[in-house]
């Protein structure tokens, strides 16, 4: 009844059925929630970050882990290849800043639209089943086990996503299915994750938004694994924004150091006289009044704790010392990082399938031929801006397009 069978229902899955029914194969998707694309319906804070309008090239860089091996993926399927797919099929994008692509529309609903009207027009059945289990004859795929129901197919492609956003359907089934066939799964954790202090001063400054701040990563050896620029946000329990969840794909297992340059358009030298005029201008002023110019008000009595200058102190008594620790601080203000919040609040997966197991060029398993894999199930994962989900893209039109290819071999055997 089908020549193959996608099991997952999120944007990897949906564009992978998409272009392996576009190449004529009778595709059954199979989605364990009750609708597709719950959790495409939530990114981007629901306005769905669809891609990155940049290079190939430039994608691959914003790819810390395993960019290499998406190297063929994303050269024959690029951003400009999916901006126009989504154009083409009803869906008006826009670029903002970071190159960032959203829908015209700002509803992620727009994006999910798109992809599920292109489905229904090339026949692509969906059914609501939970997969339970890859089935395989003489080490070939054969179809796919869910619920009672044994369905037999020539190929499957696995894009069950990872553990992150577990509420959405993700919960590992589709590790559990491809590591009874023999594959291995690179632990996982989250990745674009927010960050936890080892302290308290983040809770002070709980709501504050740094909108241009230069951000590393240091760890414990002093050596910088990561540096940014951009917005970062403190919260109860430590840090979130942009550049602190992309810090996170660098955090492995140990305490690291977020070093925050709070006025990265200034050198020592420009903040020094800066602080100056302002001292001099209210000079008559508390020290934790006199700083309210150069320093968001609730950062204020953290940074003069930590400096020891007292926040009574007036400005014009203010010792060239103090002055030079409060520019030290300006320059590099540390949060001592003691993990990664739970996988559950992450934005993406980090492990997964282990790549060395699947052909780059056409996503299909090495070990299990017909078994083929799509986004986040896979051991890549980017930073934000689009970069994900540029994955899933890719990876999914790889797929898709591969299995035509198999069938083809195999019918002229």
């Amino acid at each position: 009844m089908y020549d193959g069978i996608v099991i997952g229902g999120g944007p990897a899955g949906v564009f992978a059925a998409i272009r392996a029914a576009e190449l004529g194969n009778r595709v059954l998707l199979l989605e364990r929630n009750d609708r597709l694309g719950k959790k495409l319906l939530i990114t981007g804070k629901g306005r769905c970050n669809v891609t990155n309008d940049c290079s190939a090239r430039e994608v691959l860089e914003n790819i810390p882990r395993n960019g290499r091996f998406l190297y063929s993926a994303m050269e024959n399927y690029p951003p400009e290849k999916v901006i126009a797919f989504f154009e083409e099929n009803g869906c008006k994008l826009k670029t903002e800043r970071g190159n960032r692509v959203f829908p015209v529309t700002d509803k992620s609903s727009s994006v999910l639209e798109a992809l599920r009207n292109k489905m229904h027009r090339l026949g692509v059945t969906v059914k609501t089943a939970r997969a339970e289990k890859i089935l395989t004859e003489d080490g070939s795929v054969c179809g796919v086990r869910a619920g009672r129901e044994d369905i037999l197919a020539s190929w499957v492609i696995l894009a069950t996503g990872g553990l992150s956003y577990p509420t959405t359907g993700s919960t590992g089934d589709g590790y559990k299915m491809a590591q009874e066939l023999g594959h291995t799964v690179i632990p996982t954790e989250g990745s674009l994750v927010p960050l936890e202090e080892n302290g308290e001063d983040c809770a002070q400054m709980q709501g504050l938004s740094l909108r241009n701040v230069g951000v590393k990563l240091m760890d414990s050896k002093g050596k910088v694994r990561y540096k940014d620029f951009g917005e970062l946000l403190f919260t109860h329990f430590g840090v979130s924004g942009p550049t602190a969840l992309s810090a996170s794909a660098h955090l492995k297992g140990e305490n690291c150091r977020l070093i925050l340059d709070l006025k990265p358009a200034l050198d020592e030298g420009k903040l020094d006289a800066r602080l100056l005029r302002d001292l001099e201008q209210y000079k008559n002023r508390s020290m934790e009044n006199a700083l309210t110019d150069i320093l968001p008000r609730s950062m204020i009595p953290v940074i003069l704790r930590r400096a020891e200058i007292p926040a009574s102190l007036q400005a014009n008594a203010l010792t060239k010392q103090q002055r030079r620790q409060l520019l030290s601080l300006m320059k590099a203000f540390p949060v001592e990082i003691a993990g990664k919040r739970p996988v559950s609040e992450a934005i993406i997966t980090s492990g997964g399938i282990k790549v060395s197991e699947v052909d780059p060029k056409t996503m299909m398993s090495k070990l299990v031929p017909g078994l083929y894999f799509a986004g986040e199930i896979l051991d890549c994962d980017a930073y934000t801006g689009g970069f994900n989900l540029q994955i899933a893209w890719a990876t999914a039109y790889a797929a898709g397009s591969s299995v035509k290819q198999s069938i083809d071999k195999n019918a002229g055997m």
